[in-house]
């Protein structure tokens, strides 16, 4: 009996099944109850009384051998079989190229992150609007130009609803709905009715910031602007404040960096005045207050706008405004650095 048991176990170290159905076949044949082990046992009690105790060691020490080569065996082909399940054989044979961020969303995300860390928190709202919050409420007055059919796309059974023109509305939205003190940036796409070209676009992207609580300033206002310009462009950036007009503010300013081709010396790029225009701002005009039901008297705020699209173009040289809506691979692909 003895050289059967050497002879199963070496017979078991051997084994080299091809799949987990041959492993399992000859677990069968070794460990079932009717196994060749199995009966090994059976044929012990007619072993002699002198050799039980070192047959019955040879015995268990062959059944547990088996048991854990079976064991390896198995787990062997198991994790072999998982990692078959992980290969899609539908996936093409190609390297797989890694997307990047839209250059305005890359643009879009900057200026929010550098207003953010200055306590403005984002403030949503519909791009399909009503009349009072887009023109009414930020006293646009009735004849205003910018409510004619050549700028502003109106829903055509209802002119009172429109497309907005502007991410003010959002503001609209805030100060009726909540309290200063406010200090909100409204992001969003915005629609005018112009001509496609190079440098306009039917469909653009703003970035709005408004502050109201007691005893703001304009030199508050000043202060955020140059704070924002240079975190945006550089440490060495001036900014330039010029008197203008919106219809939402009083005063309102038009605000120019100094040009970061030329050092403000003067280029083709800034038509040779060592400025660039980025965006228009104000103090909150005294009736857009009262319009949304907040106490001119105790408060004061101050507000701006910028387009994305004309901060991206100052950030990496774009020339077509084109470019950014027709999802040509080669021209976003010139992004991929610049997460």
């Amino acid at each position: 009996m003895k050289d059967k048991i050497n002879s199963l176990l070496q017979e078991i170290k051997n084994l080299s099944p091809t799949n987990e159905e041959d492993v399992e076949q000859l677990r069968i044949k070794y460990l079932s109850k009717k196994g060749e082990i199995s009966l090994l046992f059976n044929d012990f009690k007619n072993v002699a009384g002198e050799e039980k105790r070192i047959i019955g060691q040879m015995l268990n020490q062959l059944k547990d051998t088996a048991q854990t080569r079976f064991n390896e065996m198995k787990e062997t082909y198991e994790n072999a079989a998982s990692k078959n399940d992980e290969i899609d054989l539908t996936r093409t044979a190609s390297a797989i190229e890694l997307g990047t961020r839209h250059p305005l969303s890359i643009v879009r995300n900057e200026i929010i992150d550098i207003f953010s860390r200055i306590g403005f928190i984002i403030a949503e709202g519909p791009e399909i609007e009503d009349d009072w919050h887009v023109f009414g409420a930020l006293n646009f007055p009735p004849e205003h130009p910018a409510r004619d059919m050549q700028d502003t796309f109106f829903i055509e059974k209802n002119p009172d609803i429109l497309l907005r023109t502007h991410t003010s509305s959002v503001q609209s939205h805030v100060m009726t709905t909540q309290k200063p003190p406010i200090r909100v940036l409204c992001p969003g796409r915005v629609y005018r009715n112009e001509a496609i070209s190079y440098r306009a676009h039917c469909f653009f992207h703003q970035i709005e910031g408004l502050y109201i609580d007691k005893n703001v300033s304009f030199a508050d206002l000043k202060q955020a602007l140059l704070y924002f310009a240079k975190e945006m462009f550089g440490e060495d950036t001036q900014i330039r404040l010029r008197p203008s007009y919106f219809p939402f503010t009083e005063p309102s300013a038009e605000m120019d960096i100094s040009c970061d081709l030329c050092g403000g010396k003067g280029c083709n790029f800034c038509k040779h005045t060592g400025w660039v225009e980025i965006l228009g701002c104000g103090m909150v005009d005294p009736n857009v207050l009262e319009a949304c039901g907040i106490d001119s008297k105790v408060y004061t705020g101050y507000a701006f706008g910028m387009g994305v699209e004309r901060i991206t173009n100052l950030k990496f040289k774009i020339k077509d405004l084109r470019m950014f809506s027709e999802n040509d691979v080669r021209f976003l692909r010139q992004f991929e650095s610049s997460l």
